[in-house]
C-alpha cells in the first residue's frame, strides 16, 4: 500500500503493500491550506498497515490465539501522538529507513526462539500447472510475473502471478494478512468489475496468487493521460463501475480499505474496456454493526473515522469520493507536504469547490462529491445510495444493487418500541424524492408479494445476491442468528 505518488519506473499493480508506521496529527491547529497542487506531488512515505492503540499497554494481556486487531476502547480514542513520536525515534535509528519511501518493518518482530507457522495449505503444483514468465512489476512486499496455464480448463490462458516471499512475513499479522487476502479473493467471485482469482500455490519460499491478467493499465495512468481531468460523462462511466463493485463487496461483508486509482485496472487498452478492482491485501471481513480500528489505507484517500480508529464500510465510500473529486478537477481534495499535514486536512479542512473547473460543472456533480466526502460516516451515502443519486441516475444502464444498509435498518426497526415505530412512520412522509427513489429500488429487489416483504423474501434476496463461497460463510449470520431477526 502507499500514498499516490509520482509514478515508479515499473509499477506493480498486484503487489501487496507492506506496513509502515507514520506520523499522526498531534495538534488541533490546522495550517492554512496551500493552493491546489498538481495531480502528483513529491513522493511521501506510506500510511501504516498496523499501528497499535496508545492504550494497549494498559490493557490486560490476552492469549494470542489469532492475530486479529480490535480495540475495546469506545470511539474516539485519544490521539496516539505520543506513541507515534516513539515510532519516529525508532525509525531514525533504523538503517533501512535511510532511503525515502522505503518500507520498514513495524514494531512487532518475530520473537526469538518462536518460529512462525508459514504453511498455508495451498497447492504445491505451481510448476506443473503454470509456465511462469518474466516479471512485470515489483512492490515492497513482493513482485508480479506473467504466466500461462500449461494444461486443464485454462490451457494457454495468460494470467498474472503475484509472488509473496515468506521471508517477508516476519509477524503473525503478516501471515494472517496473506491468508485473509486469498480467502477474500476466493469468496468474491462472479462480479464483472472484480479481478478474477484462479488459484493459490505455495512452496518453501513463496506464496503464489494467480489472478486475471489486466493489460490495460491502471486508472491512474488514464487520468494522467487526460491531463488529470475527465468530462462529467466519462467520470460517470468510471464511477458507476467503482460503485457497483464496492456495493457488491460490502454486501458480501468485505471492506476493501485501500481504494485508489492505482488499485483499479483496465482489462485491455481499449477506451471502453472494463475496470477491475484489485489488491485486497488490506481488505477485511466486517459485519454491519462492527467497527474496525487499525489504521490502513493510503494517506490521500483515508477517511476521517479511520484516523479515529473506529470505522466500517463507510470508509470505502470516502475513498470513492476522493477518486471522484480527482476525476472531475484533476487535483486531490486534501493535500499537504507531509503526511501529518494530510491527516490534519482530512480531519479539519473541507474540499474547495470554488476554483476552476468546479464553477463550470453541474450542481449535481458537486452535490454527489460533497455527499461522498461527508466527514460524518452516518450521513455519508452508501455505494448503493450513490448509484441512486441524480447525477449517476442520468447515466445509461445503471442498475441499483441490493444495499447492506437496508438489512441493518430493518433490524433496527424490528427491535424498536411501538412509539419509535410510530415516529419513524411519521418521518417517512418527509423523505425527499431521491430518498424515495432509493427506497423503491431496494423494495423491488426483495420481490415483494401483495405489496409486503416477508422474512422468506429477505432470506431469498440475500442468498440470491451472495456468492457461492459466501452462502456458507458468515454473511447470513448477522441476520438470521439469535441476535438477528
Amino acid at each position: 500500500m502507499g500514498a499516490c505518488t509520482s509514478k515508479p519506473s515499473k509499477p506493480n499493480s498486484y503487489a501487496t503493500r507492506e506496513n509502515l508506521q507514520n506520523d499522526y496529527p498531534a495538534t488541533s491547529q490546522l495550517p492554512k491550506s496551500p493552493p491546489p497542487p498538481p495531480l502528483l506531488p513529491p513522493t511521501t512515505p506510506f500510511l501504516p498497515l498496523y499501528t497499535p492503540s496508545p492504550a494497549h499497554h494498559h490493557q490486560k494481556p490476552k492469549t494470542p490465539s489469532t492475530p486479529l486487531r480490535f480495540l475495546r476502547r469506545p470511539f474516539p480514542p485519544p490521539s496516539p501522538a505520543k506513541h507515534i513520536r516513539a515510532v519516529l525515534r525508532r525509525r531514525k535509528s533504523n538503517k533501512k529507513a535511510e532511503n525515502e519511501g522505503k518500507i520498514v518493518e513495524g514494531e512487532e518482530e518475530e520473537e526469538e526462539g518462536v518460529e512462525l507457522d508459514k504453511r498455508f495449505g495451498f497447492s504445491k503444483e505451481l510448476k506443473s500447472k503454470l509456465e511462469v514468465k518474466e516479471e512485470v512489476g515489483r512492490g515492497h512486499f513482493g513482485y508480479t510475473c506473467s504466466a500461462k496455464f500449461k494444461k486443464g480448463e485454462f490451457k494457454d490462458q495468460q494470467v498474472a502471478v503475484k509472488v509473496i516471499p515468506k521471508s517477508k512475513m516476519t509477524t503473525a499479522i503478516a501471515v494472517e494478512d496473506v491468508r485473509r487476502e486469498v480467502k477474500i479473493l476466493r469468496a468474491l467471485t462472479g462480479h464483472n468489475n472484480l479481478v478474477k482469482f484462479y488459484d493459490a500455490f505455495e512452496d518453501h519460499d513463496n506464496v503464489y496468487i494467480v489472478m486475471e491478467f489486466c493489460e490495460g493499465g491502471e486508472l491512474l495512468d488514464r487520468i494522467l493521460a487526460r491531463g488529470g481531468k475527465y468530462s462529467e460523462d466519462d467520470a460517470k462511466t468510471v464511477m458507476v463501475q467503482i460503485l457497483n463493485v464496492v456495493a457488491f463487496c460490502h454486501l458480501q461483508g468485505v471492506v476493501h480499505r485501500d481504494l485508489k486509482p492505482e488499485n483499479f485496472l483496465y482489462t485491455s487498452k481499449e477506451e471502453n474496456s472494463q475496470l477491475k478492482a484489485i489488491d485486497f491485501g488490506l481488505s477485511d471481513f466486517v459485519r454491519p454493526d462492527e467497527r474496525l480500528n487499525d489504521i490502513v489505507g493510503s494517506a490521500y484517500y483515508v477517511a476521517p473515522e479511520v484516523l479515529h480508529r473506529s470505522y466500517g464500510a463507510e470508509a470505502d465510500v470516502w475513498s470513492i469520493g476522493v477518486i471522484a473529486y480527482i476525476l472531475l478537477c484533476g487535483s486531490r481534495p486534501f493535500w499537504a507536504r507531509t503526511e501529518s499535514g494530510i491527516f490534519r486536512a482530512v480531519l479539519k479542512a473541507d474540499p474547495t469547490f470554488n476554483e476552476a473547473p468546479w464553477p463550470s460543472l453541474s450542481s449535481e456533480a458537486k452535490d454527489f462529491v460533497k455527499r461522498l466526502l461527508n466527514k460524518d460516516p452516518r450521513k455519508r451515502m452508501t455505494a448503493a445510495q450513490a448509484l441512486c443519486h441524480p447525477w449517476i441516475r442520468s447515466h445509461n444502464d445503471v442498475k441499483v444493487p441490493l444495499d447492506i444498509l437496508v438489512f441493518r435498518l430493518m433490524k433496527a426497526y424490528m427491535r424498536s418500541s411501538t412509539l419509535r415505530k410510530a415516529a419513524l412512520k411519521a418521518l417517512s412522509k418527509t423523505l425527499t424524492e431521491d430518498e424515495l427513489f432509493y427506497m423503491r429500488e431496494q423494495f423491488a429487489l426483495f420481490e415483494p408479494k401483495n405489496g409486503s416483504i416477508t422474512l422468506e423474501n429477505i432470506k431469498t434476496a440475500l442468498m440470491k445476491n451472495a456468492t457461492d463461497a459466501m452462502k456458507d460463510s458468515h454473511v447470513p449470520d448477522f441476520l438470521f442468528s439469535k441476535n438477528g431477526f
